[in-house]
């Protein structure tokens, strides 16, 4: 996980002793569990006024090392292994957030989720529209005068009005406590052949709307899904384990802020276990073009409120144009890629792909969670 010693972290873990989650932080190399009575969810302490605080002075019991527990096969219930750091937390994420996706959302529509037509695409208008809108600002007069510049061209998208109007792409990524964590299989809906995997800074943010913290996520993407119809949204985005979130939740404190995540680079790494093919990739903050702050007002609000709080997906500057196999198609995942998504002040987040309906099931939910906590005596 390659976490930064000097960081307040917050996560779970499935204990096998307890058949259940508990809430840990790290210590000297283990994974200390600090579950109690009054705090017995992720959830409670990230609504707490000092999360980080409270996290560096509870007492707690080391379950195993770091290493061990790391080592563990992941959704298997009789072995302690890793879990997605939030649980009563609402899934969300944010779309075309950074001009280079924006540019790639706009060719996976006008290609209508063909890959072996994207690349002529990309020729005719990927260049005019990246120039024109890096250096715009969402929702600003600049953009409203591109916005009629490209209507009269013909080259208006759904995508450009989320990405440089006034009002961003918010949605619901993935149902409560269903996101897998680091070590785990991520699964891609069986009807893609043209996906990839997305790596993003997600906030946690509480019920009052306070970010309290920053963890690596994989917004895993089905590009011929989403680029047929964006009313297909929920079904490329949503299925099984086609959520990664890890490894652990880094909460603000003197040392770690929003100015940390306004400056984190993330890097991506995707090797192929079938080919030996390997991609680099990038995705850097600063060039995200809506404030994440402001990403967040636009959440949560009187419109809207989150009792239990929510994870943010901020986005992704990353955007595969690289061929894998065949000439002008782009890159598309194999099944047994390795992705690895890091960052230095946030860790590293490692996931093999596979089919959804390959993955372990995801039956472990809210009532589940709720039973498991009253058995335990925590409720």
């Amino acid at each position: 996980m390659n976490l930064d010693e000097n960081g307040v972290w917050l996560g779970r873990v499935w204990d096998a002793k307890a058949h259940g989650p508990i809430v840990v932080t790290i210590r000297d190399g283990y994974f200390v569990d600090i579950t109690t009575k009054a705090a017995p969810l992720v959830r409670d302490i990230c609504e707490m006024p000092h999360p980080a605080a409270y996290v560096s002075s509870i007492e707690g019991i080391a379950v195993g090392t770091v290493a061990s527990i790391e080592r563990a096969a992941v959704g298997d219930y009789s072995q302690t292994h890793i879990l997605a750091p939030c649980d009563l937390q609402a899934i969300k994420a944010c779309g075309v957030t950074f001009a280079n996706s924006m540019v790639e959302r706009v060719i996976e529509e006008q290609a209508a989720g063909d890959p072996q037509k994207a690349n002529a695409i990309r020729d005719n208008i990927g260049a005019l529209i990246g120039d024109n809108l890096k250096n715009v600002k969402a929702g600003s007069k600049d953009a409203e005068q591109i916005k009629a510049a490209l209507i009269k061209e013909g080259l208006w998208s759904q995508y450009l009005e989320v990405g440089i109007g006034p009002d961003a792409e918010v949605f619901s990524k993935a149902q409560t406590l269903s996101a897998v964590g680091h070590g785990a299989e991520v699964g891609l809906h069986p009807i893609s052949d043209w996906n990839n995997p997305e790596p993003e800074v997600v906030l946690t943010v509480s019920s009052k709307g306070k970010i309290v913290g920053a963890t690596l996520g994989n917004d895993v993407n089905l590009r011929d899904v989403e680029g047929r119809s964006a009313l297909l949204l929920s079904k490329a985005k949503d299925n099984n384990a086609s959520c990664s979130i890890g490894p652990m939740i880094r909460l603000f404190d003197a040392d770690f802020g929003m100015d940390d995540v306004g400056a984190a680079e993330l890097d991506m790494t995707v090797t192929g276990t079938q080919d030996g093919f390997v991609m680099h990739g990038t995705s850097s903050m600063t060039e995200i073009s809506r404030a994440p702050s402001d990403l967040v007002q636009q959440v949560i609000g009187r419109h809207h409120q989150y009792p239990d709080g929510f994870m943010l997906f901020l986005g992704t500057l990353f955007a595969p144009t690289q061929d894998r196999d065949v000439p002008g198609e782009g890159f598309t995942h194999k099944l047994g890629d390795e992705v690895k998504i890091s960052s230095p002040k946030l860790g590293e987040l490692c996931n093999t792909v596979q089919l959804s309906t390959h993955c372990p099931e995801w039956r472990f939910g809210i009532s589940h969670l709720m039973r498991n906590l009253a058995q335990r005596d925590l409720l």
